[in-house]
Formats: structure tokens, C-alpha cells, sequence
């Protein structure tokens, strides 16, 4: 059994703060004889998902913590795994910035705070030093590519301050202090550095001294910082208690759901304690104990609650129950934008399942109208249902600004009118057009049945998306429309006459000379089917733009006029030096046509004249043509009469022909021969073959048969 190494969090801490490899591989779980590949990929795994983004990182580490013991099984799992974080990785940029070895150890920090620090801030870079000792100057960071840019000047500035004077002091807070002293969205601690210039580490949650604040920086600088923070940290040391008032009808704002309210102000404000009076006392009299910065910003802000309570309206809303889901968005992530973005609470009626009918019969007691008959016919058919009222509470501006919100997120419909013939291709192939103008501006897009043949396209979605949507449309109908005018252009036909004779002359060889004007002129070009009697075996058809086709027609008819002007003679060339005119394959004779821009045709096999030849072309290119391959007949046929006396002296005698044929091997003048008897003699026969004695055994040897 083999073991595959494991990730912990000791050594996911001591990896972010910068160990170097030597260190990190001895901090690692023996290995096993697991596959090679499977251990490097394990390892490589594990560090690779620091310079992921945090959440995938989180899993990650989650899924490494378990041990996972096997074969060649957990091996493949973990190259899988490796593969797709390569994959993950494809949009991390990386970068290499030169720092003097020398300031490694002073930019790293103990335990790695000071480049944690860096890391953090810069959305989880990952910042790798080189091994100790290695004399390396080069830093590599990897990341996201704003984030990336950002930790290097981050980290250029701090080893400048480093190479010219560096000075770091440490500072001691009690942890529920350090979210007062960064401030709401790090203003406070932000604002100190602005004004000295030093640089300020806050613990992670992953440091063992959650008291100890660094400030790093020139010697001046971290003196005033310090000054400064010394003095926001003396204030908070500074414990108070006061009180306000608050009207008891709020009272239960504030500790309703175990308190968030006042856990959220006690996180805010240096874990200021606010003590409110039991439930069933009339007291309004609130306790505030804590810092005294910290006391006076919580009444602050419990004063800014209490305004907005008193200042709270309820209004309606009336929305169509039918639109509430589309309102609401997925899991009601968009109505809980709306509540954070303008600080309001909304509330959506209890769904009907059966709504009643508008109109119902009237019930009748003893020859009158019932209460509930008369509440029908009373009530106001134009009045709102109570399912369709949605209550907005809050201050009043911000409740009828979400109010607009709301209404802004009802779905619009719009009819637009395309033409029907344009409709399938709007659709697009498996619905695939239509499914990405959805997608694109987050509408619906209702295209009516076939068989309506109607021209009207709906379109239902939110009235900020609809004009995106209609102008998208309306464009894929005119790019439609530019198609079908480019397609009648497209499909202009002409038709030229031609003799069926000069057809294979303007094909080509191979259909070389016909592709060649089909490309050139961008045209469909169709020779009439031979095999058709009904077609005019004349015509060729020429379809395409107008301009093309009368541009291929003159292609094609001066190809005609040349022929025209060809002439055709017969030479007498003798038959038997036709096979060396032609050459293997025909390549001699393909020259030589090529060459004088003729056509030569030679005799099929069982013509009346073999020795006939048939040359075809301009009158000047045939005469040329005629006296090159006279001038090849006479060299070749002093070499066929060479030959053929050659084979006449070669010929065996006439006595050697006439001879009679062989009978086989024969064994002439042999004992057993007689005069009337050539038979050669029967093995099988005792006759032929008499026994000369009783048979001899073979003869044994003492260590088996000889070999």
C-alpha cells in the first residue's frame, strides 16, 4: 500500500509566507513508492492552487487535508486534478522582478508576515523567492494580471525602502480593536498612511500573535505612524460608559434575530458593549461601555438607525402576481440588491394557488342579496388584488426610489414585425440564432408557429433591455435581407452556345481550364448532360453575378474563337515508332503538345491506317509541331531497323526449329533397358529391385541416438 503526500494547513501557511523549496520539501509527508507521476503531480498540485483565485485554492486545501491511499487508480484521479488547474491557470500572468538577494529575508518577514501581507492585499498573488543560497536575484510573482502589477510595485517600493533605510517597529492592540483602527473599508489606517508614508501590517487570522501590528518604513515615518496609532489605541485602551436614550418602540430593531444589530455595531466599533433594557420594562435608557472614540461613534451610528426608524413610511407597489417570480430573479438575488442598494425592506403577498373568478354568483337568503354577495357586487372590479401588492418599508425617498426599481424590473413586451420568409433564419440551426440574441440581451424572444405565417416577433423583458434587444433584431433582419438581395444577385443565369465538339477543349484536362474560369470569376458554370436527350447539348449555363457571368461568357468564347481557328492535318508516321513518340505514360507526347500548344491523336488499335496521326492546332504550331515529330520518326527508326537485325541474327538455325519437341528425361543405354521397353524401373517392384538379405538393425549407442 502507498501513501500520496498531504497537505496541511501548517504547510499552507509556511508555503504563503515564502519558505523556500528545501524547506517546504522537508516539511512534507513521507512518500511512499506511489508512482512517480503521481507524487510530483500531487506536490504540484498543491502549490499551484495558491496562485488560483481564493475560493478554488479554499477547496483545494480542503480536498488535500484527507489522506488518500491507493494505486494507479489515486494516481490518475490526481493527474486529472492537476490537469484541470492547468487549465484554471491559463489566464494567470507572471512576472520577474530583480531584488538583491541580500533583502530576501527582510522582505519575507518573520514567518513570512511582511510578503503575506503583500499577498493579501493584492487579491492572493502568489510571490515566490528563490532557494537560500542560490544567489538568485530574481523574484517570480504570479496572479491575476491587475493584481500581479500591483504587488510589484508594492513590493519594488518596499525593498527600495529596505535598501535605503529601513526601520520596522512593532506595536501591540487587542484584536477586537484592529477593525476600528483599519476603519470601514480600511479609511482610518489608509488616511495614516497617506500622511507618513510607512507602511502597516495587521495580523491574519493565520498568525499566532493576533496583537502584533508592524509598521515598516523610513525611521520618521514610522515614528509618526506609530505616534499616531499610539494615540488612537491609548483612546480605545481609555474605557468608558454612557448612555442615550432610545424610545422603547425600536428597542426591538435592535435585538430582534439574537442581536445582529448590535453584534454588527460592537464588530464595527471596537467591540463597544450596548446594553439595552429588559424585554417588558418601560426604561429608554441604552448603556454604551467601551473606548471612548469607539462609544461616541456606536451612539452615532444607533442615532442614524433611530432617524430612519422614525422617518420609516410603508407604500404599496402593485406588480402583477404573474411578474413576482421574474422580480424576484434567482433565489431573490435581485430584490436583495434592491433592499442593500436603498436600505429598505420589502415584502412579496403569499401566492394565490386559485384565485377566485372576477365574477361570482350571488347568494341568496331568503329572497336577499348575502353580505358576501353584496361585498361582490360592491367592490370595485379596477381595484388591485391583495396578491398583487408588494410593501415597501423604509424612508420615504428611498422607498419610492426602490419602488422605481421594482417596476423597472417588470417585463415589457413589444411586438416587432419581421418578414415571415425571414423567420427560419432568425431561428437559426437547432434554435442556436435565436438562443443567443437571448442569451446576449437577457430577453425572450417569441417567434409565432408556421403555419400563422404571421410577420410579428414579441419580445418580453426588462424595458432597459428591450431597445438593446429590438436594434439587435431589427440589425440580424437587415443582414437577412442584404443576404437574400446578394443571393437574387448571385443567381443570374446565362446561357451561351457552343458545338458540343469544343466542350472537352474548354473542360481541360482533368476539368483544369473549366475550374480555373469557375474560380477567376466566381461563377457556377453546367455543361449539358450527355446522357439527357430533352437538354440542347449546345448550351452551357453560366450562373452568378451579372458582371461575372458576362466576364466568364467572353472567357469561354474566346477559348472558342481560338479553337475555331485551329486547323487539323494527318501525318504518316510509321506505326512502330509510335510507343517512343508517346514516352512512358504519355509524358514524351504530353512535352511535346505542351511545348508547340497542339493536340496530337494517334490511332486506336485495330484502325484502318495505324501509321495515320492526327495533329490539331494553329496553322503555324501544327506545321512546327508536324516537322518535330518527323524529325523524332527518323531518329527512332534507324534504331527499330538496328534492332530488327539484331533479332534476325540472334534467330536460332531452321534445323533447331523444326526439331521435335522433348520428351523429359530419359536415362538412355541403362541395364534394365530394352530395345522395346525405355520405362525406367518400378521402385516398389521385387522384381525390379530384388532384397539382398534379412534387414540390419541400427545400431544403438550407449548414451541414445547419434546425433
Amino acid at each position: 500500500m502507498s501513501s500520496v503526500a498531504v497537505l496541511t494547513q501548517e504547510s499552507f501557511a509556511e508555503h504563503r509566507s515564502g519558505l523556500t523549496q528545501q524547506q517546504v520539501k522537508g516539511e512534507e509527508t513521507q512518500l511512499g513508492s506511489c508512482d512517480v507521476q503521481a507524487r510530483f503531480l500531487a506536490v504540484s498540485q498543491a502549490r499551484m492552487a495558491f496562485a488560483i483565485p481564493r475560493l478554488v485554492a479554499c477547496q483545494t486545501l480542503a480536498f488535500h487535508q484527507q489522506e488518500h491511499i491507493g494505486g494507479a487508480a489515486q494516481c490518475s484521479a490526481r493527474r486529472r486534478q492537476a490537469l484541470d488547474l492547468h487549465r484554471a491557470l491559463a489566464n494567470i500572468t507572471e512576472v520577474e522582478v530583480s531584488i538583491p538577494s541580500k533583502l530576501h529575508n527582510s522582505l519575507i518577514g518573520a514567518k513570512g508576515r511582511f510578503i503575506r501581507s503583500i499577498m493579501e492585499e493584492c487579491g492572493g498573488v502568489h510571490i515566490h523567492f528563490p532557494t537560500e543560497g542560490s544567489g538568485s536575484d530574481t523574484v517570480t510573482i504570479r496572479g491575476p494580471a491587475q493584481d500581479v502589477e500591483k504587488a510589484k510595485k508594492q513590493l519594488l517600493h518596499l525593498a527600495e525602502e529596505k535598501q535605503t533605510k529601513s526601520y520596522t517597529v512593532d506595536l501591540r492592540a487587542k484584536p477586537e480593536y484592529h477593525k476600528f483602527l483599519i476603519g470601514k473599508g480600511g479609511g482610518n489606517i489608509r488616511k495614516v498612511r497617506d500622511n507618513t508614508g510607512a507602511r502597516i501590517i495587521f495580523p491574519t487570522s493565520e498568525d499566532k500573535d493576533q496583537e502584533l501590528i508592524t509598521i515598516m518604513g523610513t525611521e520618521e515615518a514610522v515614528k509618526e505612524a506609530q505616534k499616531e496609532l499610539e494615540a488612537l489605541i491609548k483612546n480605545l485602551d481609555n474605557v468608558v460608559e454612557d448612555s442615550m436614550v432610545v424610545d422603547p418602540k425600536h428597542h426591538r430593531h435592535f435585538v430582534i434575530r439574537r442581536g445582529q444589530v448590535l453584534r454588527e455595531i460592537a464588530d464595527e466599533y471596537g467591540g463597544v458593549m450596548v446594553s439595552f433594557p429588559r424585554s417588558g420594562t418601560q426604561s429608554d435608557k441604552v448603556t454604551l461601555k467601551g473606548a471612548k472614540d469607539c462609544v461616541e461613534a456606536a451612539k452615532k451610528r444607533i442615532q442614524e438607525i433611530i432617524e430612519d426608524l422614525e422617518a420609516q413610511v410603508t407604500i404599496e407597489c402593485t406588480i402583477p402576481q404573474k411578474f413576482h417570480r421574474s422580480i424576484m430573479g434567482p433565489k431573490g438575488s435581485r430584490i436583495q440588491q434592491i433592499t442593500r442598494d436603498y436600505g429598505v425592506q420589502i415584502k412579496f403577498p403569499d401566492r394565490e394557488e386559485n384565485p377566485a373568478p372576477v365574477a361570482e354568483a350571488v347568494v341568496q337568503e331568503n329572497g336577499e342579496e348575502g353580505g358576501e354577495g353584496k361585498d361582490v357586487k360592491d367592490a370595485d372590479p379596477s381595484s388591485p388584488k391583495k396578491c398583487d401588492i408588494i410593501i415597501i418599508s423604509g424612508r420615504r425617498e428611498k422607498c419610492e426610489a426602490a419602488k422605481e426599481a421594482l417596476q423597472a424590473l417588470v417585463p415589457v413586451t413589444i411586438e416587432v414585425e419581421v418578414p415571415f420568409d425571414l423567420h427560419r433564419y432568425i431561428i437559426g440551426q437547432k434554435g442556436s440564432g435565436i438562443r443567443k440574441m437571448m442569451d446576449e440581451f437577457e430577453v425572450n424572444i417569441q417567434v409565432p408557429a408556421p403555419e400563422l405565417q404571421s410577420d410579428i416577433i414579441t419580445i418580453t423583458g426588462l424595458a432597459a433591455n428591450l431597445d438593446r434587444a429590438k436594434a439587435g433584431l431589427m440589425e440580424r433582419v437587415k443582414e437577412l435581407q442584404a443576404e437574400q438581395e446578394d443571393r437574387a444577385l448571385r443567381s443570374f443565369k446565362l446561357t451561351v452556345t457552343v458545338d458540343p465538339k469544343y466542350h472537352p477543349k474548354i473542360i481541360g484536362r482533368k476539368g483544369a481550364v473549366i475550374t480555373q474560369i469557375r474560380t477567376e470569376h466566381e461563377v457556377n458554370i453546367q455543361f449539358p448532360d450527355k446522357d439527357d436527350e430533352s437538354q440542347a447539348q449546345d448550351q452551357i449555363t453560366i450562373t452568378g453575378y451579372e458582371k461575372n457571368a458576362e466576364a466568364a461568357r467572353d472567357a469561354i468564347m474566346k477559348i472558342v474563337g481560338e479553337l475555331e481557328q485551329m486547323v487539323s492535318e494527318d501525318v504518316t508516321l510509321d506505326h512502330r515508332v509510335h510507343a517512343r513518340i508517346i514516352g512512358a505514360r504519355g509524358k514524351a507526347i504530353r512535352k511535346i503538345m505542351d511545348e508547340f500548344k497542339v493536340d496530337i491523336r494517334f490511332p486506336q488499335s485495330g484502325a484502318p491506317d495505324p501509321n495515320c496521326v492526327t495533329v490539331t492546332g494553329l496553322p503555324e504550331n501544327v506545321e512546327e509541331a508536324i516537322d518535330h515529330i518527323l524529325n523524332l520518326e527518323e531518329e527512332y527508326l534507324a534504331d527499330v531497323v538496328d534492332n530488327e537485325a539484331m533479332q534476325v541474327y540472334m534467330k536460332p538455325s531452321s534445323h533447331e526449329e523444326s526439331k521435335a519437341p522433348s520428351k523429359g528425361f530419359v536415362v538412355r543405354d541403362a541395364p534394365w533397358a530394352t530395345v522395346n521397353n525405355e520405362k525406367a524401373p518400378d521402385m516398389s517392384s521385387s522384381e525390379d529391385f530384388p532384397s539382398f538379405g534379412a534387414q540390419v538393425a541400427p545400431k544403438t549407442l550407449p548414451w541414445g541416438p547419434k546425433r
